[in-house]
């Protein structure tokens, strides 16, 4: 059975009222929050760089080693695995991230193919290429191919909101969280959206941007 992908905001409030109908903690999370937005993005080898180019590194400094790379053309696989590890490191990419961007060029993996693989069999074809983890496949599974049933139990932001939304002594653990979100099927992309929303209104709230 093809899995439900997310194709508009009429798609996430149908998510959303489930998730409040089964679950009364989102219901009450979502009563001060603003529209869930949609987040979707292209998917691709650039959708992938990307991640890989942020790493370890601020916001701000991420945002400019990806400008230097697009005014360099060098968001293709084509350009990335003809660029010598020189080029790559006047644009600002670490000896390591050269490898993964490398790596990542060389894995021709077939994009169009992974809109119609399922969710496990994406992510197992992602994390095989270094530099990949499962949060950044998983993240790319939920907004670049737009799946509503995936979720990042990994991210800390999650966590974090979901110690807050379901009042738990402390912070779930990746693995405690992936199984609370089992209860969230088929909706856990949405799930992820709410929280997400939940943990930027707490920060703003508490003045902390």
């Amino acid at each position: 059975m093809k899995e439900r992908v997310i194709k508009g905001d009429d798609c996430i409030a149908e998510g959303a009222a489930w998730l409040c109908d089964a679950e009364p903690r989102f219901a009450a999370a979502m009563q001060d929050l603003p529209p869930l937005p949609l987040r979707l993005k292209p998917d691709g080898f650039a959708a992938l760089l990307n991640p890989i180019v942020s790493q370890q590194v601020s916001v701000a400094s991420a945002n400019a080693i990806w400008g230097r790379l697009e005014v360099a053309g060098m968001t293709t696989p084509d350009a990335v695995a003809g660029a010598t590890e020189d080029e790559l490191r006047a644009l600002g990419l670490s000896r390591q991230k050269i490898r993964y961007a490398h790596a990542l060029a060389a894995a021709e993996i077939n994009y169009g193919a992974l809109r119609d693989m399922p969710a496990d069999e994406v992510h197992k074809t992602l994390v095989a290429v270094p530099g990949i983890g499962i949060w950044t496949a998983e993240i790319y599974t939920m907004f670049s191919l737009g799946r509503a049933d995936v979720f990042a139990p990994g991210d800390l932001a999650l966590q974090e909101a979901a110690r807050l939304v379901f009042d738990l002594p402390a912070r779930p653990t990746e693995k405690v969280l992936r199984t609370m979100a089992q209860d969230w099927t088929p909706w856990r992309s949405v799930a992820a959206r709410i929280l997400w929303a939940y943990y930027k209104h707490i920060k703003q709230r508490e003045g902390v941007t």
